[in-house]
């Protein structure tokens, strides 16, 4: 069968599409995802437009893809797939590291930096496997658009962070350090970004250098040289500016919860 309508291995699971406009890079991708036991049928493509015409004649669970490519790119390809009925899992595959913070914005569910490796790849399908469920289930899908995962390298891996699992973030020049339960992770991404981005889902600005979780506050604190709040074992400044504000949204939860 030709690979570009598809190989197909009896015991696998997965609809697979593979774009990327290199042909080498392109033939090393499938290469691995052919190997995978569950990978049930592999498209290629060598751009977007391709891939659109495979999109429109079969069904897929996901999309390996490319940034950098002419014409359509990867991330305006990504956003074209968001607006299927059904859209695919998007798994970014790619050389650079400056496509993160706008793969976190549409929900890809892994972000793999080039060359790519097996055992890599494997991971990815894993989680894809994963979320297989959430297209078909209104109320998971739901869960996963309120709880988007943000891309955070840990030892030389992308791996997508679920945004409810920062308790709060610090600012460090460009980029921003989010704060969890077991640690931190340095992303590329400002403090005023993410305080745009995230207010809806509770965090707020306590200072020029702090964004916070409102609902982990345990305490608001007078010292000498002002406000502070603690949460977990971590005492945060709060800035002169913030102090009245912060002060009110703490009493208007205070007062939700009390009335629930």
């Amino acid at each position: 069968m030709n690979e570009r309508a598809g190989t197909v291995n009896a015991s696998g699971f997965l609809r697979v599409l593979a774009v990327d406009d290199e042909p080498p890079a392109l033939d090393e991708l499938a290469y691995h995802l052919r190997a995978d036991p569950r990978v049930a049928r592999l498209h290629t493509a060598g751009d977007a437009t391709e891939a659109l015409r495979v999109l429109r004649d079969t069904d897929v669970d996901v999309v390996f893809l490319d940034i950098r490519m002419p014409g359509l790119d990867g991330m305006e390809l990504a956003r074209v797939l968001r607006r299927f009925a059904r859209p695919p899992a998007i798994v970014f595959v790619t050389a650079y590291d400056d496509g993160a913070v706008d793969a976190f914005d549409l929900g890809a569910t892994d972000y793999v930096r080039k060359p790519v490796r097996a055992e890599r790849l494997a991971e990815s399908l894993r989680r894809v496997m994963g979320s297989r469920v959430v297209p078909s289930h209104p109320v998971a899908l739901a869960r996963a658009e309120e709880d988007p995962t943000i891309p955070v390298e840990l030892a030389g891996t992308t791996r997508m962070l679920p945004r409810s699992a920062v308790r709060w973030v610090e600012a460090q020049g460009d980029y921003a350090r989010l704060h969890t339960a077991d640690g931190s992770h340095l992303v590329r991404v400002s403090l005023a970004t993410l305080a745009e981005r995230w207010a809806d889902a509770g965090f707020v600005r306590i200072h020029r250098s702090y964004l916070v979780q409102l609902r982990l506050i345990a305490e608001l604190r007078l010292v000498n040289s002002g406000y502070v709040v603690l949460i977990d074992a971590a005492e945060l400044p709060v800035s002169r500016r913030h102090t009245r504000e912060l002060k009110d949204k703490l009493v208007r939860a205070a007062k939700q919860d009390w009335n629930r």
